[in-house]
């Protein structure tokens, strides 16, 4: 349609001014268009337009082009976005798909139609702020705890790789790796990708620690992230890949993956200079919320998948605090709270856990919802065990769901004042955003293949999906989850005595793991005593004994320097003892009255004998 607009050089979209929906929703445009659109509620510029009346202005907006033309409705708006990267599918749909236009036109009589209801839902959903967010605050601080979570990672294994992987440890890094190339040969690198195949010496694992420490510090002060992310990506998926069992948890693949994303999510500077950051691309942040969502709906809906009963009669948490690899003192007191409390407990987290994810994907508030309740959740698991750097993790994934506009009112102005004003998004050039949207792709696709097997089961998928996700396995970098989807109903601990003449047994202390029953349980996280970990798995699987634990005792029987000192005190100073055998108790936490009376955290029972003696001389 032709009116009698006065020519411009911008096109104009005008609106209600009256209209609070109407003024909320223009500040979002104007914030996406930036000075390509010039706007004007109709109430200054009615006398401009004669052409069109007062009741066509109240009941849509228009948008005036410079050459005249005027376009109304949806319509409109399509037109006024296609100026905004990303967006002009929109206006071609409308033009080219049958029956996009008169859909669209017809939501937006709608919409039109109920503006007090709609105004009052999105406060509710969006807030009254509806400029277009931007998250460079979120970006910001999520690669630095990316920095400091990779230090943490790194500087734990450091002081235990030698006695767990190294020359004289337990599962020897060198002996692995030729295990693997007498077994598959040439196809040994991508079965099992790591720099050792380089040099899998003492020093390189040392290297390779070191390294990563000192990376990790460039990433948190912000030198060439991307660069030094994906160098903390090898380094940390090189340790990952030799470490057998002692690195085969779900918080470093969870690591691997996240730091992955970051990589990519980093802005491509020599160092961070805020105010000259580009906007943190859209599609990355999707992949971190993807991953998000995955880790915690996938921790809630496999508790049910996986019919354990425990689970799904709310009681879970009536064995969980006793249970779990390594309480802390906090879950004496916990485990002793009524069963109302457990089970309400257990039904709040399955909301958070099925219900809040969906919200990451929804609108500014639901996003903010599912924030604070997976950060409460965290900070409770946190508080109540020892899951290492798990819980941090997942609460830097959690912080891109905040946008700048909720980050300003809570960051030190001296923060703030170095990022730049919210500014019209560049338009990468169409290379990297093809690469960016394959990359996109395939993580969401692989991402959405591990998940799919965590909740039916593994192997219960095929085809050609299957195929990639089986392919990438070896990385470790898309990944399914799923903790603590089967619990634990008793806690079998493993007791290891030795003995110079078979008559006088000592017991072997760990720093971390319960064993003498008048030790506190302490707080030992984000640090992950992997030995303490694994002795858990082991009295869990018990009568069978996993390869390690006779390496373990074999190490203890030489006195090896390096794996004794994974231990707490060493009851033998003088030297290896001859005998050791490893007992099987049942472990409970103490009553009230109990402690009360004896000063005790825990009460055991002999369950049976683990291991039966073994000497150094190689007899039993």
């Amino acid at each position: 349609m032709s009116g009698e607009a006065p020519r411009r050089s911008a096109p104009l979209l005008i609106y209600d001014g009256d209209c609070g929906f109407c003024r909320a929703w223009i500040a979002r445009w104007q914030s996406l268009t930036g000075d390509t659109v010039e706007y004007a509620a109709f109430q200054g510029v009615a006398d401009q337009f004669p052409a069109i009346s007062i009741d066509q202005f109240k009941k849509a907006v228009h948008l005036v082009e410079p050459n005249g033309d005027v376009s109304t409705g949806a319509h409109a708006v399509f037109r006024a976005l296609q100026r905004v990267p990303g967006r002009s599918w929109l206006l071609a749909s409308y033009r080219h798909v049958p029956g996009f236009a008169t859909a669209c036109e017809t939501g937006y009589r709608v919409v039109a139609s109920h503006r007090s209801v709609l105004s009052t839902l999105t406060h509710l959903l969006i807030g009254r702020n509806l400029e277009r967010p931007t998250y460079f605050y979120s970006r910001w601080l999520f690669l630095r705890l990316i920095g400091a979570i990779y230090l943490i990672a790194f500087a734990s294994l450091a002081v235990q790789w030698r006695g767990l992987i190294g020359g004289a440890g337990i599962l020897p890094a060198h002996r692995f790796l030729t295990a693997v190339e007498q077994h598959f040969g040439t196809e040994r690198y991508w079965r099992l990708p790591t720099l050792c195949w380089l040099n899998s010496s003492d020093s390189f694992l040392q290297g390779l620690c070191i390294g990563g420490m000192a990376l990790a510090v460039l990433q948190i002060i912000g030198v060439l992230q991307p660069l030094v992310l994906l160098l903390l990506w090898a380094g940390y998926v090189s340790l990952v890949n030799v470490g057998q069992d002692f690195l085969s948890f779900q918080w470093d693949m969870l690591l691997l993956e996240a730091g992955l994303l970051a990589a990519f999510f980093a802005p491509r500077q020599l160092y961070s200079r805020p105010s000259k950051e580009s906007e943190p691309p859209f599609g990355y942040r999707m992949l971190v919320y993807w991953l998000l969502f995955r880790l915690v709906f996938l921790s809630g809906a496999t508790k049910l998948t996986y019919h354990d009963t425990t689970w799904r009669g709310l009681t879970a948490l009536t064995f969980h605090y006793e249970t779990q690899p390594l309480p802390v003192w906090a879950s004496w007191y916990v485990h002793h709270l009524p069963l109302w409390f457990h089970k309400a407990s257990c039904a709040v987290m399955f909301i958070i856990e099925i219900v809040l994810p969906i919200l990451i994907f929804g609108p500014r508030r639901g996003k903010h919802i599912a924030f604070f309740g997976i950060v409460s959740l965290m900070i409770l698991i946190g508080a109540t065990g020892n899951y290492t750097f798990f819980n941090l993790l997942a609460v830097a994934l959690c912080i891109p769901l905040l946008d700048d506009a909720f980050l300003r009112r809570v960051l030190p102005r001296w923060l703030t004042r170095r990022f730049p004003a919210p500014s019209h998004p560049r338009r990468p050039h169409v290379l990297r955003r093809g690469i960016a949207s394959l990359f996109v792709m395939i993580v969401f696709l692989v991402g959405g293949v591990e998940a799919w097997d965590q909740i039916g089961g593994r192997h219960m998928l095929s085809g050609w999906t299957a195929s990639i996700a089986h392919g990438l396995r070896p990385f470790r970098s898309i990944n399914g989850y799923g903790l603590f989807r089967v619990m634990t109903t008793s806690r079998p601990e493993i007791v290891i005595e030795g003995s110079d003449e078979g008559l006088a047994w000592r017991e072997y202390e760990f720093r971390w793991k319960p064993g003498d029953v008048k030790r506190a349980p302490g707080f030992v996280q984000p640090h992950q005593p992997r030995l303490d970990w694994q002795m858990w798995f082991a009295a869990l699987a018990a009568p069978q004994r996993p390869m390690w634990f006779d390496r373990f005792i074999l190490k203890l029987l030489e006195g090896s320097p390096e794996v004794l000192g994974l231990l707490g005190a060493d009851p033998f100073p003088a030297g290896p003892p001859r005998y050791i055998r490893a007992k099987l108790y049942d472990y409970h936490f103490t009553t009230r009255e109990e402690r009360a009376g004896s000063g005790a955290w825990w009460k055991r029972e002999i369950v049976g004998m683990y291991l039966p003696m073994v000497s150094s001389r190689g007899g039993r």
